[in-house]
């Protein structure tokens, strides 16, 4: 009777470890996916800086006062995959949905994620009026298991032509 109970008590012992390994592991992936995700967010903020900066551009040859960081200020902005402009960052920010695999802020599923383009240090580097260069942080936010989560990215945006 007591080796009986012995083993039933090894066998729940070991399948307990084996529980609580999965459950881990699963906590494990489910946070490195959310970073994957966040990761690819944080690099389509800059991407939607970098494709303002090219719109103003191809602008510039129908309207020759446009400056290549026209609607591109210093500042905390969000934006849209979709964004032609950027608005401000307020209140902590919008979270982002998806909708057909996009992230948005206008339709689709709510989500954990909030990402903030923080615009700073705009230098000019050619002794010319006007800035060349500016700095893109893009901080990627959220909660997941009781924890605050962050992803940043950063680039420097140069006026190019």
């Amino acid at each position: 009777m007591m080796e009986i109970l012995a083993a039933i008590f090894v066998i729940t012992v070991g399948v307990m470890g084996v529980f609580g390994l999965i459950q881990q592991v699963i906590s494990i992936i489910t946070v490195s996916s959310s970073r994957l995700v966040a990761t690819y967010l944080a690099q389509e903020g800059i991407e939607i800086v970098r494709n303002i900066r090219d719109s103003n551009w191809l602008e510039q040859r129908s309207i020759p006062e446009r400056d290549w960081d026209h609607e591109l200020g210093e500042g905390e902005w969000q934006a849209a995959y979709n964004s032609e402009k950027i608005k401000p960052y307020e209140s902590g920010g919008d979270f982002l949905n998806i909708s057909g695999g996009f992230y948005s802020y206008s339709s689709g599923t709510p989500t954990k994620f909030k990402r903030k383009i923080r615009i700073f240090d705009k230098v000019d580097l050619d002794g010319e009026p006007g800035d060349d260069k500016m700095k893109v942080s893009v901080e990627v936010s959220w909660q997941e298991r009781g924890r605050s989560h962050q992803v940043t990215a950063q680039e420097n945006v140069y006026r190019w032509y």
